[in-house]
């Protein structure tokens, strides 16, 4: 007579195997179970980000040039406006990146110019992110007669040729850095505020923007505690790019003479003095050029680092 508590399964490989008494059946060992381990968002994004390893590497790179430029012009034994005997002499271990026509130790020089581009680019990511993220978000949450305003005033800012009106007011500025960071910003913080803008108009329909309305959160609440931070993901890869765009920009300001001007010094700067020697003494040159190269490319491997990682939709495979 069969067991009516026993369940043959078809014949073949696995014929085996039985489903039992249940009473017979055991827990699993203890080294045999696992567990679920929630993450939060911030840990998937960091560990998005930690497996990007151009990213990776590019931070690494980057912490060594911001090394170099504030700590190594601490310990280096010759200042930026020290003049030494050792006038056009090429690379060697007295003056790594040689010396220019006066004397000027040039690695004292790149150390200068890298301070005042990293500084430049810095404040304009910042302060055109801040700008543009709040800009764009009250269009955005808002809509109607205030998000058309707004963003018809964000469009003419997009319609001026930057390079033209920063190398004009540039001018204007003396020469202060701190100047000439704030002209960059100005004309764009127009572009994160469209970015900014479309985000909090797809978040501005999600439930937990009608729940904070019906527990009676105030507007600009919703928008600064519950829309922005949401919006974090494309607000720093924004920032991320505005630092590599605008210290490209301050050194072509610099190069065409509408940037940082003697005595202080810049990477654009110092391209464009040595760029009339390059056949004599090329080191002028070749050596702020490539810390420009340097940083916009750690810049942008960041943010491609932080893209990825903000984006749980990409399909692309990481490096």
């Amino acid at each position: 007579m069969p067991d009516d508590n026993k369940t043959d399964l078809p014949t073949g490989a696995d014929s085996r195997l039985q489903v039992t008494d249940p009473a017979e059946i055991t827990e699993l060992p203890a080294e045999r179970e696992f567990t679920v381990k929630e993450r939060s968002q911030f840990q998937l994004v960091v560990r998005g980000f930690l497996q990007h390893r151009l990213a990776m590497v590019s931070i690494v790179v980057l912490v060594i040039i911001v090394l170099f430029a504030y700590v190594g012009a601490w310990v280096w034994k010759y200042n930026v406006d020290d003049i030494t005997p050792d006038n056009s002499q090429s690379p060697s271990l007295n003056h790594p990146f040689g010396t220019d026509s006066v004397g000027k130790d040039s690695l004292a020089q790149v150390m200068r110019g890298t301070q005042i581009s990293l500084q430049i680019s810095v404040l304009v990511a910042v302060f055109a992110t801040v700008i543009g993220t709040v800009w764009g978000a009250v269009a955005g949450y808002y809509r109607g007669w205030i998000d058309t305003v707004l963003m018809r005033i964000a469009d003419l800012v997009l319609t001026l040729p930057l390079l033209a009106v920063a190398a004009v007011l540039g001018h204007n500025s003396g020469g202060s850095w701190l100047l000439i960071a704030l002209v960059i910003a100005g004309l764009y913080w127009a572009y994160v505020s469209r970015v900014s803008r479309g985000v909090v108009l797809s978040l501005r329909e999600k439930e937990f923007v009608e729940a904070s309305k019906a527990l009676g959160a105030s507007d600009s609440r919703i928008i600064f505690r519950h829309l922005v931070p949401n919006a974090l993901g494309s607000v720093i890869v924004n920032l991320t790019i505005l630092v590599s765009i605008s210290i490209l920009l301050e050194t072509a300001l610099s190069f065409l003479g509408f940037g940082v001007q003697p005595p202080d010094t810049s990477l654009g700067l110092l391209v464009s003095n040595g760029q009339t020697a390059i056949d004599t003494r090329p080191w002028l040159f070749y050596f702020p050029g490539l810390f420009i190269i340097l940083i916009a490319l750690t810049i942008n491997f960041i943010g491609d680092g932080l893209r990825d990682a903000f984006d749980p939709q990409q399909t692309k495979v990481r490096a």
